[in-house]
Order: C-alpha cells, then structure tokens, then sequence
C-alpha cells in the first residue's frame, strides 16, 4: 500500500548521503519530497502540515551522531513523528466490564463492518476461550442478515437471528438480553450503512449506544477511501463517543493516507487493521510497526506473531526431525513449506514485512504467486513415489506429469532444479550450516 512513499522517503536518504550536517538548506530539500510522498498519499493537508512542522524543528541543527549519516538521522525522526502520528502504542480492545461486554460496529456501506465482525471473533478468542454472539441490525440491505449469519458460521461464532421487519433498537436489545441469559462474554453488533452520512443513520446508530452502552464504538472505515474516509471518520466522531477505529483492506493497492489521517483527525487510536478477505486477516494496529513498514525497514515481529498463530507447529516439527535423523527433504516437504507460506498471507505478505523487500516489485510477486500454484499443481500431479523419490522422474514420467498439470515439460524440469537448490539448503540447515543455506537461498524463490 505505502509503496511511493517508501520509494520517496528511501530518495531522500539516498539523496542525503555524504553530507555531514543537517542544514537547514538540505532538510528543506528532503522534507519537500516528503510532503509530496505524503499528498500523493492522500494524507490530509492539515495532517501533512503539522507533521512536516514537527519533523523541522526536531531535524534541523542536529549534529550527525559518529555511527549515523544525515539521511539516517532524519529518517529517524520521520519514523519516531510517523509513529505519534499513528498513534505511539497499540490500543488493544477493552473487556474491562461486566460481560457481555459489548461491540458497537459503525461505518458506511461497503466499509467491511460484517466482515470485520468475524475477524474480530479471532482476536478475542485469541485472550482466551471467550463466548461471542454476532448480530445484525441492519434491516434495509438485502441480504444483510444472512451475510452476517454465514460469517458467524465460519467464525465459529454464535448468531442472533433477527429479520428485516424488526426495528434495529428492538432487535439489539433483544441480543442484549439473549447474551446475558446465556452467558456470552462478547455481544458483537453489526450496525447498517449507508452509502453517505445522512441524519438517520446517525439517529439510529446514537439511538443504539445509548441503549446498549458498549465498551468499544468502533468506526469501520475502508483504507482505499482516502480523503473521504477521513471527512466521514470526522462526522462519525462527531456523532458518537468512539472508543477506535477498525481500518480495512489495508492490503490494498490504495495509497494509505487514511491509515496516516485517521487518528489525528479523530484522535482516536486504529485499534485493528483489516488484511485480505479471510476471517484470519486481520491484525492488532502497532504504530511503530507501521511507521517501520512504511520505511522499508520491515516488521519482523508482526511476522513472528502471524507465523506462531497460523503455522502448523506439528508439521513445521516433522520437517525439523526428518533434517536431523538425515531422512531426505522430498516433494511433500517442499509442497507443504510453499502451503505454510500461504498461511502467512502469501509473498505479497511476507516482502511486505521483510527489512529491504518493499523493493520487490508488485508484478514479481504476481509471477510468484501464479509460480507458486503452478508447482503445487505439478507435484499433485505425481504418485505418492515419484514425490517421495524424484529422481526417479525420468522423460515419460515428466511427460504424464507435464500433461497432468497443464504445463509444458521445460516447467516441470524449472520445478525439479529448484526443489534440487532446496533440497541442498535443507541438508546445510540440517548440518548446522546456516550461513551455507542463506548465500544459497538467494534466487531460489519463484519470482523473487
């Protein structure tokens, strides 16, 4: 998403190299090109503003310390201000009451509400096995109901029905009373939309806080909206006590300056983002990860923590006895690694996280990705023995695998030498020959 702004902001250091001292001359060259990164990124203009002031006072005069250049310096400024930006800390959701404690979803149509209601479900399971009902108020979209009755589904979350002709405030208190009677820790209460703010929606959902009287108010707000995410976040704070705000679809390919607007307009912190279109997509908001991301440096730890909820230890494990007994890293192994991958979200995840991989470029991760099915497909395409020993593959063997699978012979051979190169980085790892396996690792990727 923040793909300019990472390449203007790396400019500027590059630009900056060599210089001895921050002057007031070279930060007004470097911050120039950063208002523009900001604009282009669709920040506010008075949020742009405040944080270009504040970046010159801290940056200008400031000696270059002895292990630091200009351009490392300044950019460490930016990413402390981009982080009080953003926030400073991550906001984690509020339980402190007497449950149910009590969700109240807002936002326009199309923001992702429903959808967000059963990521949500993840998080808080993730404290601890917490009992969760799902409810729709939303009785004027078609459809809307049953949307949030099959989320629930997935979600492994208990619904509340309601139909389209309940009034809202009837059906939430309803909810409300069913949560307390059967013991729900968390009442989760999807709210409708509409296309703009209008003055109804706003007296239905004020309508709805004051019966309800939740813990946590939080507006859902698009990322690919832009400047009109931050005037309807403005109208929605105006309305209503928010407690956060949920971004969505912050994996998009929209430029992101809600996600840097939001929380100086509202003063309100993003508590979750919204990654991908899975119910496991989505993530605690961490400013400082961010404010890392958007500088190319990364976020390993986001990384680790999305690896130990989603990898699957048991087979991570078999793989690691298998390397250390010296039993062979066959086919299934290899398809598995690539399937544990997509858990993580896929490449376009992992270089989005990954310290220098931002300069990858989107159509590289396409072809890696449409690399990747590929492979699985050849490797489905084998016999239990011809995975387990691939040597025994031999040119009508590749030919019935070649015709199985949809692709040529020459695709099946490519597949072969890079589960070879594999194949040899996990016998160093195996041995203990890390540094071997991370020269060799360089190019193994598809597309990459």
């Amino acid at each position: 998403m923040f793909d300019n702004l990472t390449d203007r902001l790396s400019k500027v250091v590059k630009d900056l190299r060599g210089q001895g001292r921050l002057t007031e001359t070279n930060i007004q060259d470097a911050l120039r090109e950063v208002r523009v990164a900001l604009l282009e990124a669709d920040v506010a203009l008075p949020v742009v503003r405040d944080f270009i002031a504040k970046v010159k006072e801290k940056a200008l005069g400031h000696e270059v310390l002895q292990s630091l250049t200009p351009g490392q310096m300044l950019i460490g400024i930016v990413h402390k201000e981009l982080t009080t930006l953003m926030g400073e800390q991550a906001a984690p959701l509020d339980f402190s009451t007497q449950p149910p404690a009590v969700f109240l979803m807002a936002g326009l149509q199309g923001a992702g509400k429903t959808t967000t209601c059963g990521k949500l479900v993840r998080l808080i399971r993730e404290r601890g096995k917490k009992k969760v009902l799902l409810v729709s108020t939303d009785v004027y979209r078609p459809a809307a109901i049953d949307q949030l009755k099959t989320v629930a589904g997935q979600a492994e979350a208990d619904f509340f029905p309601s139909s389209p002709d309940q009034k809202p405030l009837d059906i939430a208190l309803a909810a409300l009373d069913h949560a307390k009677r059967h013991f729900h820790d968390v009442l989760i209460v999807d709210t409708a939309g509409r296309l703009h703010v209008d003055e109804a929606m706003m007296q239905e959902i004020q309508a709805l806080h004051k019966a309800l009287n939740p813990i946590e108010t939080l507006f859902v707000v698009d990322a690919m909206q832009g400047q009109d995410a931050v005037n309807t976040a403005k109208a929605f704070n105006d309305a209503l006590p928010l407690t956060g705000v949920a971004l969505t679809k912050l994996d998009g390919d929209s430029r992101g300056g809600a996600a840097l607007s939001v929380r100086h307009i509202t003063g309100k912190p993003i508590k979750v983002v919204g990654v991908g279109e899975k119910l496991s997509g989505i993530e605690v908001f961490h400013p400082e990860r961010m404010a890392s991301r958007i500088l190319g440096m990364g976020d390993v730890l986001s990384l680790i923590e999305e690896a130990h909820r989603n990898v699957d230890h048991a087979e991570a494990m078999k793989t690691v006895q298998k390397l250390k007994s010296g039993k062979g890293f066959d086919l299934e192994d290899f398809k598995t690694q690539m399937q544990q991958m997509k858990k993580l979200g896929g490449l376009s995840s992992l270089v989005d996280k990954l310290p220098g991989a931002g300069k990858v470029g989107a159509d590289d991760i396409a072809q890696g990705e449409k690399q990747m099915k590929r492979i699985e497909g050849i490797i489905d395409s084998m016999t239990p023995k011809e995975r387990q020993k691939p040597e025994i593959l031999k040119a009508s063997r590749k030919r019935r695998i070649a015709a199985g699978a949809g692709v040529t012979v020459q695709e099946v051979n490519r597949l072969l030498n890079q589960f070879e190169q594999a194949q040899k980085m996990m016998k160093s790892l195996g041995k203990g020959g890390l540094s071997k396996m991370m020269r060799g690792m360089k190019g193994m990727m598809p597309g990459m």
